[in-house]
């Protein structure tokens, strides 16, 4: 089953909704402000953008929202520690929505050539 993750707020959030209804494609969406990624779930979105993104750093980057008030926390910070603050601050910090496709495809943003191919 698909997922999104994302916030009632964001128009980005609420168009990959309605895409999915549009095509009758059953999708969960999770409030990253009531309920953030579990660790695993963060760790299989990361490692699959790994994949297309080329590495985990890449995929880090493509995650963060660099319009995001709260960017100046995270911008300067070493690699290592970018995951650690993403994650501490999902809500805030993470470009949405976060749409994951199973374990093995994930997407950050409006995304819809990857999400046709999803069922």
């Amino acid at each position: 089953m698909i997922q999104i993750f994302g916030t009632n707020k964001s128009f980005d959030c609420k168009a990959a909704q309605r895409f999915f209804k549009e095509r009758r494609i059953p999708f969960q969406f999770v409030d990253l402000k009531e309920k953030e990624m579990s660790a695993g779930e963060f760790d299989s979105v990361v490692t699959a953008l790994a994949r297309t993104e080329g590495g985990r750093d890449a995929a880090l980057d493509a995650m963060i929202d660099k319009k995001a008030k709260d960017y100046a926390s995270i911008a300067y910070l070493d690699d290592s520690e970018k995951e650690a603050k993403l994650f501490e601050n999902q809500a805030a910090l993470l470009k949405q929505p976060v749409c994951r496709n199973g374990k093995t495809e994930a997407t950050v943003g409006m995304c819809q050539k990857t999400w046709e191919g999803w069922k």
